[in-house]
């Protein structure tokens, strides 16, 4: 039996006096997509970016396909879990092109020809394969998000992570990034994803993942989750999102 793609035993950290994360344990199993939602402040963020040693923790472990995740993985674990923030963090001095092909080269050693026919492969797959020579400038937002998507993908990560991608975006943008992800997901990535977007984590999650001052309240699959929330918390936290 394969390992989980990403375990967490009853992980705790805290930002100074403050007890952020309080002994989260969750498996997500290869190819499996779960959604984290939950108010502002509860740890969803926080979590995630544990996964790949942007956040240290103080307590439990994290194993990543299997193996414990220890300050000496992290820049291997880097090269294989991907992720996109709220604001993109493209280079503005870079085109397109150079921006996807940046880690390929210095991280993985990838020739320059082939990095950049991956990228232009991966550019056309999210549809914005005419975007390579601009710059993050002459972009929309949706735009410089999906091709913070590509950017991700180049490095052919085992995992996506997802750190709120809409909440930056106008109204009208924050569909195109949804599409984007969701395609990602018919692929049959890994996918971890924080967001408060609920159509999307009612149509592509396998599971829906609720969390409240740093733990982890209630995980359902998305109908569970939506039409009949166990915990009164989450029924109260979905009242007032719904």
């Amino acid at each position: 039996m394969n390992p989980p793609a990403i375990e967490f035993l009853g992980v705790n950290k805290w930002f100074g006096a403050t007890h952020v994360l309080r002994e989260v344990s969750l498996r997500v199993a290869p190819s499996e997509r779960i959604v984290i939602c939950g108010p502002s402040g509860s740890g969803k963020s926080t979590l995630i970016r544990c996964v790949n040693g942007l956040e240290p923790y103080q307590g439990g472990t994290i194993r990543i396909a299997g193996r414990d995740l220890t300050p000496a993985r992290i820049p291997a674990v880097r090269r294989d879990v991907g992720m996109v923030f709220q604001h993109f963090n493209l280079f503005a001095h870079l085109t397109v092109l150079e921006n996807c092909t940046l880690a390929p080269i210095h991280a993985r050693g990838t020739g320059r020809r082939a990095a950049e026919a991956r990228a232009r492969e991966e550019l056309a797959r999210l549809a914005i394969a005419d975007l390579a020579p601009r710059y993050p400038g002459q972009l929309s937002g949706g735009q410089q998000q999906r091709v913070a998507i590509a950017r991700a993908l180049c490095l052919d990560p085992g995992v996506m992570l997802f750190d709120e991608p809409t909440s930056a975006l106008d109204p009208e943008m924050v569909g195109e990034v949804l599409d984007t992800m969701t395609a990602l997901a018919r692929r049959g990535m890994t996918m971890l994803c924080v967001t408060h977007e609920m159509g999307f984590a009612r149509r592509v999650a396998d599971r829906v993942v609720f969390m409240d001052e740093g733990q982890i309240v209630e995980i359902a699959p998305p109908g569970a989750f939506f039409d009949h929330p166990e915990h009164p918390r989450t029924r109260d936290f979905l009242s007032r999102l719904l």
